[in-house]
């Protein structure tokens, strides 16, 4: 079995290659970065190392590396035979990764079993993304090649810091993950990876994991970026950051609850879980790294306006949850694009015009009024 994964990064390398080796597949790593990829290649091993309590080590080997950027025949070649493909490159950069699976679906032998198809991202149904791009490219074709493959939506969660200097093409990561797939694309034949877990219905896994783990973690960075802390962990041992971190995931399990009517009682600790995950001390995960794409963060579907928008048209509470977003407004790094961008936003536009851009809100919607206000704000400080 063999399953071609795009991203060779820490998460690519750390969580989702480290459980398909785990199934017995043989693995290529498909990257753009020529240092990552010569660096993989001339190792024939490599260990994932998780820090904290109860973590392990675990060897990973039979891999490879391919530079799409410079072979992409390679690629698309390796993608015709593989039995799964997967991603971890960030949302936006799926439609730059469609072009060699619609060429590798175009060599597949018809006769084969159809290619698993998974985008492992911090997305709401990123893999129906990755799908729509795919069709896209075909174009005409897609009829022919849509048989090939299927696709399914994954939930996935692991925290991966940043990594320590000298460590190589080891990855260190926290003890806890979870994966989550669609069980029913696959029929009877679903991949086999050891440690995910397979659900009718992947909403709620999805929805749980981006409006908890995703909504806390970035919440606590721009929180502890105002505070001036300079790791995650250190962020959650001030008590004021730890409760307005602790009440914006009550009101995101509010919306959860009313929605898909999870357990309260299994929010509560699913919440505690989390937000013990990001006190590790032995994970040295840096605002400033969780903080970036502030953009990103405040768009439409993401991680805050996502669920306060949800939770606001059913008239429930988003006090927390704006407090959350004047945070990321705060958030100045001049290392990261989106963060000046967002700033000088903030300085050439008024609040009107940057919460609509940022957040995708429509002016009549019951949350664009309290956003705007807290842009407004926002932009008083900077005066």
């Amino acid at each position: 079995m063999k399953a071609v994964h795009f991203g060779a990064g820490n998460i690519g390398r750390g969580f989702v290659g480290l459980l398909l080796h785990q199934g017995g597949y043989e693995l290529v790593f498909s990257d753009v970065a020529a240092p990552l990829v010569d660096a993989i290649n001339d190792v024939s091993e490599y260990t994932v190392h998780e820090v904290g309590q109860g973590g392990t080590d675990t060897v990973v080997t039979g891999f490879r590396a391919i530079n799409s950027a410079t072979h992409p025949d390679e690629v698309i070649e390796e993608v015709a035979g593989a039995n799964v493909v997967t991603t971890a490159v960030g949302p936006t950069i799926l439609k730059f990764v469609a072009p060699h699976i619609v060429a590798g679906l175009a060599l597949r032998d018809p006769s084969s079993p159809p290619l698993q198809i998974m985008a492992c991202e911090n997305a709401i149904n990123a893999t129906d993304l990755l799908r729509d791009e795919i069709a896209t490219i075909a174009g005409e074709a897609w009829d022919a090649l849509e048989g090939r493959a299927v696709f399914a939506n994954t939930a996935v969660d692991r925290i991966v810091p940043a990594q320590p200097e000298g460590s190589g093409v080891d990855v260190t990561v926290e003890p806890f993950y979870e994966w989550a797939i669609e069980r029913p694309p696959f029929g009877d034949d679903p991949p086999t990876i050891p440690g995910a877990h397979f659900v009718d219905d992947l909403a709620p896994y999805i929805e749980r994991k981006l409006f908890t783990v995703n909504t806390g973690h970035a919440a606590t960075a721009y929180f502890g970026a105002i505070a001036g802390v300079e790791t995650i962990a250190e962020a959650l041992a001030d008590e004021t950051i730890a409760a307005r971190v602790a009440a914006a995931l009550e009101e995101t399990s509010g919306l959860l609850v009313a929605k898909h009517e999870l357990d309260p009682a299994d929010l509560a600790s699913y919440r505690s879980t989390i937000l013990r995950r990001f006190r590790n001390p032995a994970l040295p995960d840096t605002v400033w790294r969780v903080g970036r794409q502030p953009l990103r963060k405040l768009s439409r579907h993401e991680r805050f306006v996502g669920p306060a928008a949800q939770a606001a048209e059913r008239g429930l509470p988003v006090d927390a949850l704006v407090d959350a977003m004047g945070a990321a407004l705060s958030f100045e790094d001049a290392e990261d694009a989106q963060s000046v961008d967002l700033q000088r936003m903030l300085r050439e536009q008024d609040a009107a015009s940057v919460t609509a851009t940022v957040t995708g809100l429509e002016p009549d919607h019951p949350l664009f009024a309290r956003v705007e206000a807290i842009v407004a704000a926002r932009q008083a400080e900077l005066a």
